[in-house]
């Protein structure tokens, strides 16, 4: 518990976090409501609809995640953390845990903003969350970004340069998974087990939330599991990737 009370001093401490909250509700609030604001009777706005950003918001968090690990390595107060507390594995976790926490928080307030901000610019479509599908694409987000979160540590960890990960992780989040489909022959089926593509399986399953229309929402995923199944794969490779990077950084120099 001293560890995560630590960890969450040096993290809520620094404008970042803060600035980066308010980018996440801003930036995924203002491309829902470029998409909200258009929705006719022929393209009526859904549940999947009111999530249209979520990646502009997602893309943030993952900055704030790899920030949280690559400025201490830039400023070298790492070398002070880890003088005090040998144990680095218990460190590095603690600092995943709090991200992964706070990456949580700004997930549900970005995704129930974007929500509540479609109600009032779409007040006669479809918007309420009556279904268990409509609540996971909407209360789920959070739970994508605590993940991505992870990834975004692990890269951080790994790379330790502030630029270098940040680079690594937007082109792989924004382009890198959706060109692999380009490669002939298996393409597609390498894009199926792709983290991110699986992730969004768990948030908007068979498209039951944008009412069956993939006009109502972004591309559905390819991926072939159910959403609980999708879920836990993605966070069993964010996990799996956090313990290679603090292996990784518990063998090396600070």
């Amino acid at each position: 518990m001293t560890l995560l009370a630590v960890e969450r001093i040096k993290l809520l401490t620094t404008r970042s976090p803060w600035w980066c909250a308010i980018a996440s509700i801003v930036l995924a609030g203002a491309f829902t409501a470029l998409v909200v604001g258009n929705a006719s009777t022929e393209f009526p706005a859904s549940v999947a609809t009111t999530q249209y950003g979520y990646q502009m918001g997602l893309a943030v968090v993952m900055v704030l995640g790899a920030l949280s690990v690559t400025t201490e390595y830039r400023f070298n107060t790492i070398r002070t953390t880890f003088a005090a507390v040998p144990n680095r594995a218990a460190v590095l976790g603690a600092k995943a845990t709090v991200v992964a926490l706070l990456a949580l928080l700004i997930g549900e307030i970005t995704a129930f903003s974007s929500w509540g901000l479609s109600l009032l610019l779409a007040p006669e479509h479809d918007l309420a969350l009556d279904s268990t599908a409509d609540v996971v694409n909407v209360a789920g987000v959070g739970v994508v970004y605590a993940f991505s979160s992870m990834i975004a540590v692990a890269v951080g960890l790994l790379v330790r340069h502030s630029a270098g990960a940040i680079s690594l992780l937007m082109i792989y989040g924004l382009a890198a998974e959706s060109m692999v489909q380009l490669i002939p022959g298996v393409g597609d089926d390498i894009h199926k087990w792709l983290p991110f593509n699986v992730a969004y399986k768990f948030l908007t399953g068979e498209g039951e939330s944008s009412g069956g229309m993939t006009v109502a929402g972004p591309p559905l995923s390819t991926s072939p599991l159910s959403p609980g199944w999708a879920l836990a794969y993605f966070a069993g490779f964010a996990l799996l990737l956090l313990s290679v990077a603090i292996v990784s950084a518990s063998k090396r120099d600070a």
